[in-house]
């Protein structure tokens, strides 16, 4: 039977890899949520699916042009729910393959539309064809930004064990054949659109660290909190919270060149400080306790 209590702490992953916007604002708001939906039926997975209705009504609303700011609004709720999802799974014990997948999927289907709806918006605004591309490139740059903080987050999590049902490669592997259809059908998409995204995370930090690392290292590198909080500022709650801000204001215009350039700049800030500062960090010590020099 269910412990009756819901405790806040039991639904957060790790405040040290997540995001600071997550962790001081949306993930106490998520929480409340949380605590009012943890004594009833509603599922973490029909959690999921309000979520995913709220990116759709957005998306309808930055369409149409009707209300910018409550199509931002529809945004954060968008997030929050997110939020609230994983943290009713986690404080119940409800984690489930099938909702990670319907999670992530649902995502970029939201992310598709709502990025969509921006572009035809901005064609109709400015009456340059030229936008819809902008927000094209906006949608590819959030989607591998978010993909890069998931990554550096889950792999900290799995060097924590805290991330067991997960994995950081969802390759089919022979457990997977006894997932029900549903799970199986969710995974395939997720493959489909994420697969790719997954082999170049782990590309760029292969590239990063340079070499295979010892479990020792490992636990420098994907346990450093200047790299984790970089990894921190280009989650989606970051990322939503700037097009809800931008979006409360009407400047979407604004949102896509601060999404191509500022967001992009700290990303790349974020890889660059793993490649040159941490790298030569852990690998110089690494060097000098085996009395060796570069």
């Amino acid at each position: 039977m269910r412990d009756a209590k819901y405790r806040y702490e039991e639904s957060l992953k790790s405040p040290l890899s997540d995001e600071l916007v997550n962790t001081c604002l949306l993930r106490p708001v998520a929480g409340q949520i949380t605590r009012i939906l943890y004594p009833t039926r509603i599922t973490p997975n029909g959690v999921t699916a309000a979520s995913l209705l709220a990116g759709l009504a957005a998306a309808a609303l930055y369409a149409t042009g009707y209300s910018l700011p409550i199509a931002g609004l529809l945004v954060t709720l968008k997030d929050l729910l997110d939020s609230a999802d994983g943290q009713l799974a986690r404080a119940r014990g409800e984690s489930s393959r099938k909702g990670r997948f319907l999670d992530s999927v649902g995502d970029i289907l939201v992310d598709l539309l709502v990025f969509g709806a921006i572009g035809w918006y901005l064609v109709r605004a400015t009456g340059s064809l030229w936008m819809m591309l902008l927000a094209a490139a906006g949608l590819s740059g959030m989607t591998l930004r978010v993909s890069y903080h998931v990554y550096c987050h889950s792999a900290y999590l799995h060097l924590e064990d805290r991330y067991s049902l997960n994995r950081l490669r969802e390759e089919f592997a022979a457990g997977d054949a006894s997932e029900d259809a549903a799970t199986r059908l969710l995974h395939k998409l997720y493959l489909f659109f994420y697969g790719w995204q997954d082999r170049l995370m782990e590309s760029i930090d292969g590239w990063c660290a340079g070499k295979e690392l010892s479990q020792r290292e490992k636990s420098e590198w994907y346990g450093d909190t200047i790299a984790l909080r970089f990894s921190g500022l280009i989650g989606f709650g970051t990322e939503f919270l700037l097009l809800t801000l931008c979006s409360l204001f009407g400047k979407l215009e604004l949102y896509i060149y601060l999404n191509l350039f500022v967001m992009n700049g700290i990303a790349a800030a974020a890889i660059l400080y793993r490649r040159f500062v941490l790298r030569n960090r852990i690998l110089g010590t690494t060097h000098k306790s085996n009395g060796t020099a570069d």
